[in-house]
């Protein structure tokens, strides 16, 4: 496995990191306690060391896994979550609406003033059974507060050394820029993968400029790059995928068409197309790691398989050569 230090924070991250939404079973319909303790403990056997979660993944239960299967093994992990989405309170101000997992209505607002951020923090150090964080996020931009102020509280934080280390998600590079001024932040969490490199116009360089990493969520964009997604594919219901730009029928055959003309390449490795592309992801500029999901051990051990292998300088220019036909129609 490969380890990247994130800016000069002394975090280093696996380039496989164990994204644990799924096993929180929120819009994932449930998730079996056990096999995702197991998950976690094989992750940790194959070298994916860090474990990237939130408050929000199952309104504190990806949270309780992630703690209850690193007891006695803290040292061996590097701990991601996140603030800023706030399920527990009512307050002015727009919401997400959503459902938890037992069908009841949820509102989940995008919030991160001073006293929250320090809040939530406390929250989660008790549900993860540890003292510290290695990389606190905001889950999402919060229009509502001013990012210096949630930073004065991310500031404190570091001080009373609560968390090792500040990284924002899906912030613009402008965001990034004005969260910068009061705290380094060494991430930025964005969706990027094969066909949505949205990021490469404007954060991607700026996190090459200032030595930033990425932390790639979605590199398999939701299944569509695993060539599973047949163009014949049923869709059970109630799965809102098909309504998605990747998964419109034009953009689904666009896709599965290039697929083909790399697989070659990944029968050359033994490997499938979904480990290439992994691979492929976390070779990308200023990627420091690809955010992967598992819900149990034999997943796990087919993520970290991504990286027994690894694509030449002329493998990643053909791929990319390829890549610049494949467009997206709305």
């Amino acid at each position: 496995m490969k380890y990247n230090e994130l800016a000069d924070s002394g975090v280093k991250v696996s380039a496989i990191t164990f994204g644990a939404w799924a096993i929180g079973g929120w819009m994932w319909g449930g998730a079996d306690k056990d096999d995702a303790l197991a998950a976690i403990h094989k992750a940790l056997e194959l070298g994916i060391t860090t474990i990237d979660t939130a408050p929000v993944y199952g309104q504190g239960v990806s949270e309780e896994i992630v703690g209850q299967a690193l007891k006695g093994k803290r040292h061996e992990a590097q701990i991601l979550t996140k603030y800023g989405m706030r399920w527990d309170i009512e307050r002015p101000g727009d919401f997400m609406a959503s459902k938890d997992d037992k069908g009841h209505d949820l509102k989940i607002y995008k919030f991160a003033g001073k006293e929250s951020v320090i809040y939530e923090c406390e929250q989660s150090l008790k549900r993860l059974q540890t003292d510290y964080i290695d990389l606190y996020q905001i889950h999402w931009p919060d229009v509502s507060t001013p990012i210096d102020e949630t930073m004065e509280a991310i500031d404190r934080l570091l001080q009373e050394g609560k968390i090792r280390a500040s990284g924002v998600c899906n912030y613009s590079a402008e965001q990034m820029r004005i969260a910068d001024q009061t705290v380094k932040q060494v991430t930025n969490q964005v969706p990027y993968s094969m066909v949505e490199r949205k990021v490469e116009a404007e954060v991607v360089p700026y996190c090459l400029e200032h030595g930033r990493g990425i932390l790639a969520y979605s590199p398999l964009q939701r299944g569509i790059l695993t060539g599973k997604i047949t163009d014949d594919y049923q869709f059970e219901e109630g799965d809102h995928r098909p309504n998605t730009l990747h998964f419109k029928p034009h953009n689904r055959t666009t896709i599965n068409a290039f697929l083909q003309q790399i697989k070659p390449i990944a029968d050359g490795y033994g490997v499938t197309l979904a480990q290439l592309v992994i691979n492929w992801t976390i070779q990308q500029p200023a990627i420091a790691a690809a955010l992967v999901g598992a819900r149990n051990p034999e997943q796990v051990t087919e993520n970290a398989k991504a990286t027994d292998f690894m694509l030449t300088p002329d493998e990643l220019s053909q791929i990319n050569t390829l890549l610049a036909d494949v467009k997206m129609v709305a």
